[in-house]
C-alpha cells in the first residue's frame, strides 16, 4: 500500500460544495448573456444584465476559495511542478478547444468578417499565442483582444499568473501578509473603476493590467476567506445565494459605477462565498448544481466564436426585437448544449487520459525508488 500513497495524494480530490459549483455555473450563464447584449446595446445603462462582465471577478475570487482548498495542505508534498501539471490539466484543455473554435469562426463566419486582410502567417502566430495564452492584440476584426481567437481567453491568463505566484509565494505566507496584499490590491482596484469609470478593463492591450487589479483582489479574497474559516452557516440554499448572484449582474449601470462596482467586489463577492460554503443543498437541487459546475467552464471558454458570428449577423441583418429575444435565447440553449457535448467528448476523455498517465509514471517512480 506505501507504494501508492504518493500518487494519492498528488491526485486526491475532495469534496466540492456544491452550491458554489451551482453559482459558478449561474455566473458563466450571466456574462455569456451579457456578451450577446452588449452587440444590441452598445449603451450599457439600457442592457438589463449590464453587469454581467463582474462575474468574471466572482470566478476569481471562487478560484482563490477552491485552490487554498484543495491545495493549502498539500501542495508542500506534491511539488510545484505536480501542481503546475494539476492546474494546466485541468483548465489548458479548454483553452486549445475554445482557440480552435475561435479560428474557425475567424476563418469561416457566414455573416461577415475579412480573414483575407490577414496574411496566413499572422493568422498562424495568433493562433498558437492563443492555444499558449501569450497575449497578442494585433487583429482589428476582433477588436484587438488580448488572444484574438477566444476573447475570454484573458481572464485564463491572469488565472495562470494568480496560481504561479500562489505556487511560489502565497501559500507559504501568514494570514496577516494576506491581508496586508488584499487591502493594497483592494486601493488598486478603486483606483482602476474610478479612473475608467468601471471594471470592465483586462481584456485588450490598452486595460492590460487591469486584469491583474481585478485578479489580485479577487483571488487573495478568495484565499482569505478560507483561511479565515469565514464561512457563513445559513438557510439562504442554491437558490436564494443564485438570485442574490444575479442581482449583482442586473444592477444598474450608470455614473455611480465607480462607487458601486468596487463595493460589489470588494465585499459583496466575498460575502456571497462565504454563504455559499455555509449554506445547505436541498437534495432536489444537488444535480442541477453539479451540472451548472460542470458546464460553467465549458460554456465560458467556448461560447465567444458564436458571439463574433452573432454581432457579424446582427451588424448585417438588424433584427427585431422579438426575433432578437428568440435568437439569443435558442442561442443560449444551443451554446450550453454544446459546451455539454464538449465536456462529454473532450475536456473529460482528455483530462482523464493525461491523469492516468501521471498515476502510472508517479507509480513507476515510486516503484523506482523503493
Amino acid at each position: 500500500m506505501d507504494t501508492y500513497k504518493p500518487t494519492t495524494t498528488i491526485l486526491q480530490t475532495k469534496k466540492h460544495f456544491e452550491i458554489l459549483d451551482g453559482l459558478r455555473g449561474i455566473a458563466a450563464l450571466s456574462v455569456v448573456t451579457f456578451h450577446f447584449m452588449e452587440w444590441v446595446y452598445s449603451d450599457y445603462s439600457q442592457n438589463f444584465i449590464g453587469h454581467g462582465f463582474l462575474a468574471v471577478d466572482f470566478f476569481f475570487c471562487l478560484s482563490g476559495f477552491v485552490i487554498a482548498y484543495a491545495y493549502d495542505n498539500r501542495i508542500a508534498k506534491m511539488g510545484i511542478l505536480e501542481f503546475f501539471k494539476s492546474r494546466i490539466i485541468r483548465l489548458h484543455p479548454l483553452v486549445i478547444a475554445g482557440s480552435v473554435l475561435g479560428l474557425l469562426a475567424f476563418l469561416f463566419d457566414p455573416f461577415g468578417g475579412h480573414p483575407e486582410l490577414y496574411s496566413t502567417g499572422k493568422i498562424i502566430l495568433t493562433f498558437f499565442c492563443s492555444i499558449l495564452l501569450i497575449p497578442l492584440p494585433i487583429i482589428a476584426d476582433r477588436g484587438f483582444n488580448l488572444f484574438s481567437f477566444n476573447a475570454p481567453a484573458w481572464s485564463l491568463f491572469w488565472e495562470y499568473v494568480a496560481n504561479i505566484v500562489y505556487a511560489f509565494v502565497l501559500y507559504k505566507i501568514s494570514r496577516g501578509y494576506l491581508l496586508l496584499l488584499a487591502i493594497l490590491s483592494a486601493v488598486a482596484i478603486c483606483f482602476v473603476c474610478y479612473r475608467s469609470g468601471n471594471l470592465m478593463g483586462g481584456w485588450s492591450g490598452p486595460t492590460f493590467w487591469d486584469g491583474s487589479a481585478r485578479i489580485s483582489y479577487s483571488f487573495l479574497a478568495g484565499l482569505l476567506i478560507y483561511r479565515s474559516n469565514w464561512i457563513i452557516k445559513n438557510k439562504l440554499g442554491f437558490i436564494g445565494i443564485a438570485i442574490l448572484l444575479f442581482l449583482a449582474f442586473i444592477m444598474p449601470f450608470s455614473k455611480w459605477n465607480w462607487l458601486s462596482e468596487p463595493v460589489v467586489v470588494l465585499f459583496y463577492f466575498p460575502l456571497l462565498i462565504a454563504l455559499g460554503a455555509g449554506a445547505m443543498l436541498k437534495p432536489g437541487l444537488k444535480k442541477v448544481c453539479i451540472f451548472l459546475g460542470n458546464i460553467s467552464y465549458p460554456l465560458y471558454m467556448t461560447h465567444y466564436a458564436v458571439l463574433w458570428m452573432f454581432g457579424n449577423y446582427y451588424g448585417t441583418h438588424k433584427p427585431g426585437t422579438m426575433q432578437l429575444a428568440f435568437i439569443i435565447t435558442a442561442a443560449l440553449i444551443l451554446l450550453v448544449g454544446a459546451a455539454y457535448l464538449i465536456m462529454i467528448v473532450y475536456d473529460f476523455p482528455v483530462r482523464k487520459y493525461l491523469n492516468n498517465k501521471r498515476k502510472e509514471r508517479l507509480a513507476k517512480q515510486k516503484s523506482g525508488d523503493v
